[in-house]
């Protein structure tokens, strides 16, 4: 994930100035908070939140169909194999 480093907020200030990480969002479409100076923490736009939510809901909908699809083409084989 490439990441804006204007967009990155240690978790001391996202602490004590958390309108700082709103603005961010605001402007960068997103605010990632460091704890330990490594990246910890996405914060979003709820928009955004939904549009990755319904892609991860996609995503997992597709791999259940293939899943399905897998199983019911190799159905004989997996019942030898249970045996």
């Amino acid at each position: 994930m490439t990441v804006n480093t204007n967009a990155l907020v240690p978790m001391t200030d996202a602490n004590q100035n958390f309108s700082k990480v709103v603005r961010l969002v605001d402007e960068n479409g997103m605010a990632v908070i460091l704890k330990n100076n490594k990246p910890r923490y996405v914060v979003v736009d709820f928009e955004e939140y939904d549009r990755i939510a319904a892609a991860l809901q996609l995503r997992k909908e597709r791999i259940d169909a293939a899943a399905e699809k897998i199983l019911d083409e190799n159905a004989q084989a997996f019942a030898v194999l249970a045996k």
